[in-house]
């Protein structure tokens, strides 16, 4: 693609991808904050444990397989519905699985009452393995306007609906129907706009070569997956499901803020990288685009969630989930260390280095399960579980970082230039907003003012300092705003 129509595309994309995780993250705030009011700690940590399995099982259906779509140079029918029935024989192994071990599952962690609430969550699989190829479509073609309106559409549709469920009683059948509901809408709104179906149509020698590049970012998604959902099996193991509840709330809105402002910008990566993948010096220049962008709006984002904290989750959530707060402080370290992960994956995926990413991922899997069962069966305590990922946190984007050096030609030392400027910055602003605390003015006054100095001080020091990723947004503001 000409460098020119790449741009256009891409700038278009970033647009709409924005759009969908803006969007999606206000509707979910909304009803999660509505259901926590609702609902008991004890329940989001029942629905924790039960998302171990959905989340492990929707990496194993969607991770590789989709990617390796939307990697290849060309795809066509042929090589959509092969990976279709791929994935659909998939799910429904693992479907029979769990529905036959579900019982044993409740009695691990002394929760009968997740019996059938964990065999209907589980359906999300089947209609995965449908969603996955959809999703690689949109993402080849750099169509995301359609995945803004199927998600918009399936976050409002679903939190509606669970949200009448909890009123009216249904606890923790609330949260698993608003989670089922949420993949079946968006599944079906992109139905009606990706004009694909599968066909009977299942290619050994597709198969084989999409399985040899997806089975490694399968292993890797997997390794991924198990040591981050590890850490929640444990907590639910080890201590009470109020106390997974606390974690599960905390880890939930940094993470879901970081792939908001994040996630606009890594999957486009991914696609852009793919078309241009032979030109080494573009897609550093890419690689490098996107880090500090995104560095620019996560850092400052998560330094404010951070100093204003305990504000936000009494004003939102209630005091019953102020013991959330210091959990919710860590994972906001946790998550302003995402694009440095994001950023270096996407390059290694899009440059078809799928071999890289599983190497990775054992090493990253070794020292987090290794700090996870020492902070866990030594140390015994939980807040040293969740604080021991800051420092798997850091070891891990130093491990994602390395082969980019090799691959593009973007070492350690670019890297950290590229994003401390945005980290200072937003220590500055963050310290800017702490005072604000000091002036003791209430908890919604003191909110909004800390959101107003954090704003308006990471601007000012942006536009003083002459950041670039501040100057390359409000350029690409502009430009959209012109069209």
């Amino acid at each position: 693609m000409p460098q020119r129509s790449l741009k256009t595309a891409t700038i278009s994309s970033l647009f709409w991808k924005l759009f969908e995780q803006g969007g999606n993250a206000l509707i979910t705030l909304v009803v999660e904050i509505v259901l926590a009011r609702l609902l008991a700690p004890a329940q989001f940590g029942a629905l924790a444990i039960m998302l171990v399995f959905v989340n492990v099982g929707t990496v194993i259906v969607q991770s590789g397989l989709n990617t390796a779509i939307i990697q290849s140079v060309r795809a066509d029918e042929s090589d959509y519905s092969t990976v279709f029935w791929m994935s659909l024989a998939l799910s429904a192994l693992l479907y029979l699985a769990i529905f036959l071990s579900a019982p044993a599952v409740a009695s691990f962690y002394s929760m009968p009452d997740i019996l059938w609430p964990l065999r209907v969550l589980m359906l999300v699989l089947l209609v995965n393995a449908y969603n996955s190829v959809q999703e690689a479509i949109v993402a080849r073609e750099l169509a995301f306007r359609k995945t803004f309106r199927a998600t918009v559409t399936a976050s409002a549709t679903s939190g509606v609906i669970g949200i009448a469920l909890a009123i009216a009683g249904a606890g923790l059948w609330a949260l698993v129907l608003q989670q089922l509901l949420l993949q079946i809408v968006r599944c079906i709104v992109l139905a009606a706009q990706v004009p694909w179906k599968p066909h009977a149509i299942l290619d050994p020698s597709l198969a084989r070569k999409h399985f040899r590049f997806g089975w490694k970012l399968l292993a890797s998604g997997l390794l991924d997956q198990a040591s981050t959902s590890l850490s929640d099996l444990i907590v639910g193991r080890l201590f009470t499901s109020g106390e997974l509840g606390y974690v599960s709330q905390g880890k939930k809105y940094p993470r879901a803020l970081a792939v908001m402002l994040d996630g606009a910008i890594q999957p486009v990566m991914l696609s852009a990288t793919a078309r241009i993948q032979e030109d080494k010096e573009r897609v550093k220049s890419l690689a490098r685009r996107a880090l500090k962008t995104s560095t620019f709006l996560v850092a400052p984002a998560m330094t404010l969630f951070a100093v204003a904290a305990e504000p936000i989750v009494v004003l939102f959530l209630g005091e019953k989930w102020l013991p959330s707060v210091p959990f919710l402080q860590m994972y906001c370290i946790i998550c302003a260390l995402r694009p440095l992960h994001t950023t270096n994956l996407q390059v290694i995926n899009g440059m078809g280095h799928s071999e890289v990413f599983l190497k990775l991922e054992v090493l990253k899997t070794a020292l987090s399960i290794g700090v996870l069962l020492f902070c866990a069966f030594v140390l015994h305590d939980l807040y040293a579980i969740v604080g021991g990922n800051i420092l798997v946190g850091i070891g891990c984007a130093l491990i994602n970082a390395h082969p980019n050096r090799r691959i593009i030609g973007y070492g350690y030392g670019e890297q950290i230039r590229d994003v401390a400027p945005a980290f200072l910055l937003s220590a500055a602003a963050g310290a800017l907003a702490w005072a604000v605390s000091l002036l003791a003015l209430g908890g919604v006054a003191t909110l909004l003012l800390q959101i107003a100095t954090m704003v308006a001080g990471s601007a000012a020091l942006a536009k003083l300092l002459h950041i670039e990723a501040f100057d390359y947004l409000l350029a690409t503001l502009r430009e959209i705003a012109g069209r």
